[in-house]
């Protein structure tokens, strides 16, 4: 009995879950086809803001500057914000209350990666399709001659463009060489020599230049530990009795420093000021005197301009009159 269950119990029935599926049977439905979607599976909404930012070169700042409007536009309808910041060269993109699609977030953060890599804008923005991808691949590696890696860009992008456009009519894509300038390349061009490439009003972190120490071929010396300070001191070798001892009386010598400096500063509230020497009296006595003088001579001057005011006001034929009669005797009364 016991065999012939064991038997039935590990016995397999070949496709057993084999069994056809409803959407299997109907030949109408697309396996590969992606649903595009739907903002009634997130009613919701976004729990937490999820937010990328990118730098950009100054040459692109012109650019962007005229195509944000329609950048913003294109996130908008996605409930994406974005931010354009021309003081620091960085673009930014957040989600906002409105936002459905979790994986938009994604999407915006390629748009403006490709917007820094001079891509135009409404090819930039086709990336924010379900159906759309993006890939940025850097060949600046690939060739370690520099003179031979410029030929084989050459030969890739083709004279006026036309082999690169023939590679977007083949593969259905969009491809951007972007090549970059050297400041070099850039210096010997007369007209730009002297321009100014470094992005204005930006605050550099200042790097803390660290200032090198001379070589020296040994290590430096290892620290004294606790138990070579004791050493040292000869307290490793005293009882835990004297140990104690010796600590009570360094915290009674502290104690008594500590009161004598608080008695002192008692002691000095009752220390009375020092008199003004006599030195110092002669030196107050002196400028009394010189102000003493001082107002004496004013006072002259103010009399002497008196006297002038007075005779530039005396009118000489009244003086001369006055002066030709006699002054009348008072009778002395009686």
């Amino acid at each position: 009995m016991g065999e012939n269950m064991e038997k039935t119990v590990n016995k397999k029935h070949k496709g057993k879950h084999d069994k056809p599926k409803p959407w299997d049977e109907d030949p109408n439905i697309d396996h590969w086809k992606v649903e595009k979607f739907d903002p009634f599976w997130n009613e919701g909404g976004m729990l937490e803001v999820s937010s990328f930012s990118t730098l950009f070169p100054q040459y692109r700042e012109k650019y962007l500057q005229e195509a944000w409007p329609m950048v913003k536009g294109a996130l908008k309808e996605y409930g994406v914000s974005c931010e354009l910041n021309l003081v620091e060269g960085s673009m930014t993109v957040s989600t906002t209350r409105k936002t459905r699609d979790p994986y938009i977030i994604v999407k915006a953060r390629d748009l403006i990666r490709l917007l820094s890599r001079s891509v135009p804008a409404p090819q930039a923005i086709k990336i924010l399709d379900d159906e759309m991808q993006c890939d940025i691949i850097k060949i600046g590696n690939l060739v370690r001659n520099k003179e031979r890696f410029v030929k084989r860009r050459q030969h890739l992008v083709g004279p006026n463009s036309s082999t690169l456009k023939a590679l977007e009519i083949l593969t259905g894509c969009y491809i951007l060489v972007q090549i970059l300038m050297v400041k070099k390349e850039l210096e010997k061009d007369p007209a730009l020599a002297n321009e100014n490439w470094d992005r204005k009003n930006v605050k550099q972190k200042k790097v803390k230049s660290k200032e090198k120490k001379p070589y020296t071929p040994f290590p430096p010396p290892p620290q004294p530990s606790k138990i070579d300070k004791l050493l040292e001191s000869g307290e490793y070798f005293l009882s835990e009795r004297k140990k104690e001892s010796k600590k009570w009386q360094e915290k009674q010598e502290k104690q008594a420093e500590k009161t004598a400096e608080n008695k002192r500063k008692r002691d000095a509230a009752f220390i009375p000021p020092e008199e003004p020497s006599r030195q110092n009296s002669s030196e107050a006595e002196d400028k009394t005197n010189d102000v003493a003088a001082m107002a004496k001579s004013l006072k002259e001057k103010a009399k002497k301009l008196r006297k002038q005011k007075f005779a530039e006001n005396i009118n000489p034929e009244e003086y001369i009159a006055a002066s030709g009669e006699k002054p009348s005797k008072k009778k002395k009364s009686k």
